[in-house]
């Protein structure tokens, strides 16, 4: 199934909102992955921040399962690591392995759903 869709002027400013927001997840999820790269939070904060505030305009229509989806991402991103938070304070090395999983989670999550924008694809419920 390769047909092509058109995007109406909402549509396409809803997936350009979708472009950025999933660029600023990568920058988060790329320096997570890598050591020594850290981003800044505040980046995923602003991404999850239009996230929220632009769901609402994607209702309906198949973005919506792409602002769901990193919403999602962030919300189980952010109760991993805090459950696996005192595994650094007691041991470093499972606190280290943990939270390298979950960034590689978080990564994968991130380049699925960018890709499926890019081929204007929803996301699975």
């Amino acid at each position: 199934m390769n047909d092509v869709i058109e995007l109406d002027q909402k549509q396409q400013q809803l997936k350009t909102i979708g472009q950025l927001s999933y660029f600023l997840h990568a920058i988060v999820a790329v320096s997570a992955v890598v050591p020594g790269a850290q981003a800044s939070v505040l980046l995923l904060l602003i991404a999850f921040i239009i996230d929220l505030a632009k769901r609402d305009d994607a209702r309906g229509s198949w973005q919506e399962s792409h602002f769901s989806w990193r919403i999602r991402s962030v919300i189980w991103a952010g109760v991993l690591y805090l459950l696996t938070a005192p595994l650094w304070l007691l041991l470093i090395v499972p606190g280290w392995i943990a939270w390298g999983l979950i960034s590689i989670w978080f990564l994968y999550r991130v380049v699925r759903g960018w890709m499926n924008l890019w081929s204007n694809t929803p996301m699975p419920a």
